[in-house]
C-alpha cells in the first residue's frame, strides 16, 4: 500500500514516498513538498495499472554496462553481423554514451549525436550506427528498464543509391581472362596457372549464377550436378577477426538451387576431374582451404583496371548477374530465387528498374485487347494480345468457344458487354444487352 511519512531533522521536514513495485518490492523516494511525494505515487499508481511501470534501480544501468548484456544476449546473429554490431558500440556508441545511464539518454541528444556522425559517416553508416542504438533501446524497453525508444523518430540522412555497374557479356569475359593471365616463371609455376585458370572460373561462376562470395567459397563437389547443370547452395564460410574462418549457413538461412550455363559445363568438369565429394570446388591449390575475398580481390581489381573498369568489387558480379538474367527475359521471382533473395520485394526494390523496359510490352498488348474487343485492328496480333493479357485457364467448353471466337475477330455479343454477363449499369437498370440475330442486327426480346 502507497504512503507518505513526514521526516523532520534539523528543523527541516522532507517527506517520504513509499510504495511497492509490480514485483512486490518495496521502494521509497524523498521529496521536499508533500504535493510532488502525492503526484509520484499517483504517476506510479496509473503506470501499474498500464503496465507501463518501470523500476527506477532498473533504468539505473548505464548505456555502456547494458551494451555488454544487450551484445551478449544476440545469441541468433552469424558472427559476421554480431563482430559488425561490436565494432559499433565500440567505436561509435561507447565514446558517447558509455558513462551515461539509460534513463538519461533524451530523444533530442539522440538526435544531436546523429547529427553529428553525419559529419565523419556515409549516410548508410549512420543509419546503420542509428540502428545498433536503437536496437539496444528496444531490447530496454522489453526488459522493463525504459518507457519507450528515445531513440525512435530520430531525423537521419537519406540514403544516397549510388548508380550500380552491370558489366555485359563481353567485359564479363575480359574480366575473367585478366583474371586468369598467364603465370610468371616460378618454382611454383604449376601451382600459379591452376590458381589463375581458377580465378577466371570463379568469375565466370560468380557472374552467372549470382551467389555471393562466400557461398561460392563454401560450395562442395557434390553440391554440384553438371548433368542437371545445377549448383545446391546451402553453406556460407566468412572471415571473422580472431575466430578465422566461420562457417555457416546462407545469409537468409535457406538452401536454393542455382542454374550453371552450357558453356561452363565443361571448364567445371575439368576443374572438378579427380575431386573428391567433400572437396571445395574453389579453394586454394596449396592449401585447399577456402578462397578469402581479400585475397581474391588483389587478382580482381587489377585485372578490372586493366579492361578499363576501376574500383570494381567482386559483389559487382552479383548485379551483373541479376542483369544478365533480367535481359535475358527471367521474371522477377526466377531472379529472387537464384539470388537467394528473402522476397520478391526486396528483388524489385534492388533491380526493379532493370525491368522498365517491359512496359512498352504491357503496354502494347493491352492496346491490342482493347483494339480487339472495340472491333478495330489491333496493334499486335489477336492470339498474342489474348496470351498477354488474358491468360485465362478455360473451366468448361462455352467459355473455350468464347475465346476461340475472339481470336478470330468473331465477337457474338455487344462491344464492351460481355454475352450473358450484366454489367453495373444494366444490372441497375435491370435490363440485360439485346443479342444480335445472323444478320448482326439487335433482335427484340419475346
Amino acid at each position: 500500500m502507497a504512503s507518505i511519512e513526514k521526516r523532520t531533522a534539523n528543523g527541516k521536514s522532507v517527506w517520504r514516498a513509499h510504495y511497492r513495485t509490480p514485483a512486490g518490492k518495496q521502494r521509497n523516494k524523498t521529496f521536499h513538498r508533500k504535493v510532488d511525494a502525492e503526484r509520484f505515487l499517483t504517476s506510479v499508481e496509473s503506470s501499474k495499472n498500464t503496465g507501463s511501470y518501470v523500476d527506477p534501480a532498473l533504468s539505473r544501468v548505464t548505456v555502456g554496462e547494458w551494451a555488454k548484456l544487450w551484445l551478449a544476449g544476440q545469441t541468433q546473429l552469424k558472427p559476421t553481423t554480431q563482430e559488425r554490431y561490436e565494432g559499433v558500440v565500440r567505436k561509435h556508441i561507447n565514446p558517447t554514451w558509455s558513462n551515461v545511464k539509460l534513463s538519461a539518454v533524451s530523444h533530442s541528444e539522440v538526435q544531436v549525436w546523429v547529427t553529428e556522425l553525419t559529419r565523419t559517416q556515409s549516410p548508410a553508416s549512420v543509419r546503420k550506427i542509428h540502428r545498433v542504438l536503437s536496437l539496444m533501446l528496444d531490447m530496454a524497453v522489453r526488459d522493463g528498464r525504459l518507457v519507450r525508444n528515445v531513440a525512435t523518430q530520430v531525423n537521419l540522412p537519406r540514403p544516397v543509391k549510388h548508380e550500380r555497374r552491370y558489366l555485359t557479356h563481353a567485359q564479363v569475359d575480359a574480366l575473367a581472362q585478366a583474371c586468369g593471365y598467364p603465370a610468371e616463371v616460378s618454382k611454383h609455376r604449376a601451382h600459379d596457372e591452376r590458381t589463375n585458370e581458377m580465378y577466371r572460373l570463379v568469375v565466370l561462376f560468380l557472374a552467372y549464377t549470382g551467389v555471393r562470395f562466400g557461398e561460392m567459397a563454401a560450395l562442395r563437389v557434390r553440391r554440384i550436378d553438371l548433368e542437371k547443370r545445377r549448383a545446391v547452395i546451402a553453406e556460407s564460410v566468412t572471415p571473422v577477426q580472431g575466430l578465422g574462418m566461420v562457417w555457416g549457413t546462407t545469409k537468409t538461412h535457406q538452401r536454393r538451387e542455382v542454374p550453371i550455363p552450357r558453356f561452363l559445363v565443361d571448364d567445371l568438369a575439368q576443374h572438378l576431374k579427380d575431386r573428391e565429394p567433400d572437396d571445395l570446388v574453389f579453394a586454394g591449390i596449396r592449401s585447399g582451404n577456402p578462397l578469402r575475398v581479400s585475397g581474391f580481390r588483389k587478382v580482381f581489381r587489377p585485372a578490372a583496371e586493366s579492361i578499363g573498369i576501376p574500383d570494381l568489387y567482386p559483389h559487382e558480379l552479383r548485379h551483373t548477374a541479376a542483369s544478365l538474367a533480367i535481359a535475358s527475359g527471367a521474371d522477377v521471382k526466377v531472379v529472387q530465387q537464384m539470388l537467394g533473395h528473402g522476397s520478391a520485394t526486396m528483388t524489385l526494390d534492388t533491380y526493379g528498374h532493370l525491368f522498365e523496359n517491359r512496359l512498352d510490352e504491357v503496354a502494347d498488348a493491352m492496346d491490342a485487347a482493347r483494339n480487339l474487343e472495340r472491333g478495330s485492328a489491333p496493334a499486335l496480333p489477336a492470339e498474342r494480345a489474348v496470351a498477354k493479357v488474358l491468360p485465362i485457364q478455360h473451366p468448361d467448353e462455352r467459355l473455350s468457344r468464347l475465346l476461340e471466337g475472339i481470336v478470330a475477330g468473331q465477337m457474338p455479343f455487344e462491344t464492351g458487354t460481355p454475352n450473358g454477363i450484366r454489367t453495373r449499369a444494366t444490372a441497375v437498370k435491370g435490363r440485360r444487352p439485346r443479342p444480335l440475330d445472323d444478320g448482326g442486327r439487335k433482335t427484340r426480346s419475346a
